[in-house]
Formats: structure tokens, sequence, C-alpha cells
């Protein structure tokens, strides 16, 4: 009987095809096939008629999930804190130990540099990329604090800054390189003297080991430069961190940026190699971390190698509560006033008050 009421799709979409080959010059009498099963329509509307003839059915609420795809979770941040605490003392103890390594300017002189036979050297340049690092340090800092998911991308920022100095202590401990230029004048060796490289480290720790605050004068960490790490990782954080529609404030940053790492070359601060290697490490570290952090398929796929890094047990004990790409949502860091000093106010219906009355 079915057969007879509906035609056979097959043919249904044969004779379709027919009509369309004979170039439309007779309109098709072919009825279009049914969608449903038979009976599907009077079923559907029995099925509406029943639920509103009889109106006690109960309504069940779903309750919606409680669990924050972006947890703070500051005791990991904490740990992120104290790594790369670690790794900056450790940079400073690997500074002092290759300085008693490093060849005399005079015996051993410069390596040959395409960039220094082109660019003659401007003193007060290297003080621009200290400058330049500072105010990128600064604003990522102030925007920080406004950031709604600020311990989770502090986090990042630290977990990343301790990772890459601590390959720095490696490159600069297994290969020292001759000073980049003639005018560099380094601290005399102390040849065993411990107790003076306490002092020298702590020196380096005070001062930030900036040259403009005359806290480093040591010689041999070179490869590779950490004014470069900061200066680029620091604008990678500002810019993934900011509104997209903020052009205007990316380019300002990445011109701080490209300006103080062209100003340690003019410099003759650094070798070409040591700002090559340093960029080259430090922004393809800070994408593999973001595209392993925010795509979720990646984080249990066994297909992903990045999980053969040695610090994927780091990231996961990082990553593993966040569900979700962090969004840049921006707010006051604390709220005014405090919830303790408000004083709770009754509120009354018009009931209440003509009772009271």
């Amino acid at each position: 009987m079915a057969s007879r009421e509906h035609p056979n799709t097959g043919d249904c979409a044969a004779d379709h095809l027919n009509s369309g080959m004979e170039g439309g010059s007779a309109p098709s009498t072919t009825k279009p096939c049914p969608v449903h099963a038979p009976g599907g329509e009077d079923s559907t509307r029995g099925f509406r008629k029943g639920i509103t003839r009889h109106n006690d059915y109960v309504k069940i609420p779903v309750p919606e999930s409680k669990v924050n795809p972006l947890p703070s979770e500051w005791w990991k941040t904490v740990i992120a804190f104290f790594y790369a605490t670690f790794n900056l003392v450790l940079t400073t103890i690997v500074i002092t130990v290759v300085h008693e390594r490093v060849p005399p300017k005079e015996s051993n002189p410069p390596l040959p540099d395409k960039f220094f036979d082109y660019i003659d050297r401007v003193k007060w340049a290297f003080t621009v990329t200290e400058v330049n690092g500072i105010v990128l340090l600064t604003i990522w800092l102030i925007q920080l604090v406004f950031f709604k998911h600020r311990s989770i991308a502090m986090r990042r920022f630290l977990f990343l800054i301790g990772t890459l100095y601590l390959y720095r202590c490696v490159t600069m401990y297994v290969t020292t390189l001759p000073v980049p230029g003639m005018h560099m004048n380094c601290a005399p060796k102390l040849q065993g003297d411990t107790q003076a490289k306490i002092q020298r480290v702590l020196r380096l720790i005070s001062g930030g080991g900036l040259s403009m605050t005359n806290s480093h004068l040591l010689c041999g960490d070179f490869l590779y430069s950490g004014h470069t790490v900061m200066l680029t990782l620091t604008y990678l954080f500002i810019k993934e961190y900011s509104p997209r529609s903020f052009w205007w404030y990316h380019l300002m940053c990445w011109l701080l940026s490209a300006v103080g790492v062209v100003c340690i070359l003019v410099a003759h601060e650094h070798y070409s190699v040591d700002v090559v290697v340093a960029y080259f490490i430090t922004s393809r570290l800070f994408w593999w971390y973001h595209t392993m952090a925010n795509l979720q398929t990646l984080k249990c796929s066994p297909d992903n190698y990045l999980t053969n890094t040695w610090w994927n047990p780091l990231f996961n004990l990082f990553e593993r509560n966040v569900q979700t790409s962090v969004s840049c949502s921006y707010g006051w860091p604390i709220t005014w006033p405090p919830a303790c000093l408000k004083s709770p106010c009754k509120k009354y219906s018009m009931v209440q008050s003509t009772r009271e009355e």
C-alpha cells in the first residue's frame, strides 16, 4: 500500500534528472519525494494534540555545569614564580662561572660579524635597548594587573621566562665566545675566590642584570641574548592578551621591541647570531606553548609530538584544568567598596509596609 501512495525515491531522482537534461522544455509532472515516512505528520500532530490536552506533564530543569573553564589556581602560579626565580638565579651563577673562561680580547679578538662590518658602534644605543625593555615590561605588568585571568597569563609568562633562561644557561656554558667588541671592559677574574663570586652574583641580582645600573660588568653571556628574550617575549604577551582591535597599541609595542633589538647590534654588545637565536627560540617556544594550551584536542592526542618535550609534565600541571582559550577580559583588580563594608539593605513589599503602618 505504501508503494502505491508514494513513488520510489530512486525513480523520483531519475525523473528529476531527466527533466533537467531535457533543458526544461516541458515542466516535470513528478511530485517531490516525501521526506518523512508514511503517517509521520499524522503521528506528530497526534502527539501535539495529546500534549495540549494533558497539561499535567512536569518540566525538569537541567542544572548547568558549575565547573569554571578558566580557574585561577594561584598555587600553580606560585610554583611558576619559584621556577622562574630559580632559573634566573642560576643564570647569574653561570655568568659568573663563564666569565672566568672568557679569553682576553688582546689575544682573542672579536669574531667577524657581517652586521659590524657595515654599521659602526653607537655608544648610547644599548641604553635605548634597556629603556625600551623596562617600558615594555612595565606596560605588560600594568596590563596584567587589570587582566581578568591574570593568574593564568602570569603563570605562562613565568614558565616561559624560566625555561628560556634555563636554555640560556646551557648555551652559555657549553660555548664561550670572545667579546664582540674591543670597547668592552670586563671585570677582573677572581681565580677561585668564592666569596667575591657570591658578591658578584648578588650584585647582578640587585641590579637586574642591566648595564645602566652598573651591575653587569661580566663577559661571556653572549649566546644567546637575554635582552632580546625580554624584548620579544613581553611584546608577544602584550599582543596575545589584548584585544585584536588595538592595532595602534600592538604597533607601538612592536616598534619598542624592534628598535630595542636593533640597538643591541648597533651598540655591538652581542653578535648577530646571539640575537637571531634568541628571537627564534623565544618566538617558537611561545607559539608552541600557546598552541598546545588553546587547542584542547592536542592535550591528549597521541599524534601530538610536542608531548615529547621535557617540559610537558610542567605544562600538564599548569594547563590541565584550563579547558578553553583565554579571552581578553579586563576589570578592576579589586572590587570597591569591599563586601564587608556594604550595609545590608532591607527591602519591604507594599503589603509589609501597610501592615506595619
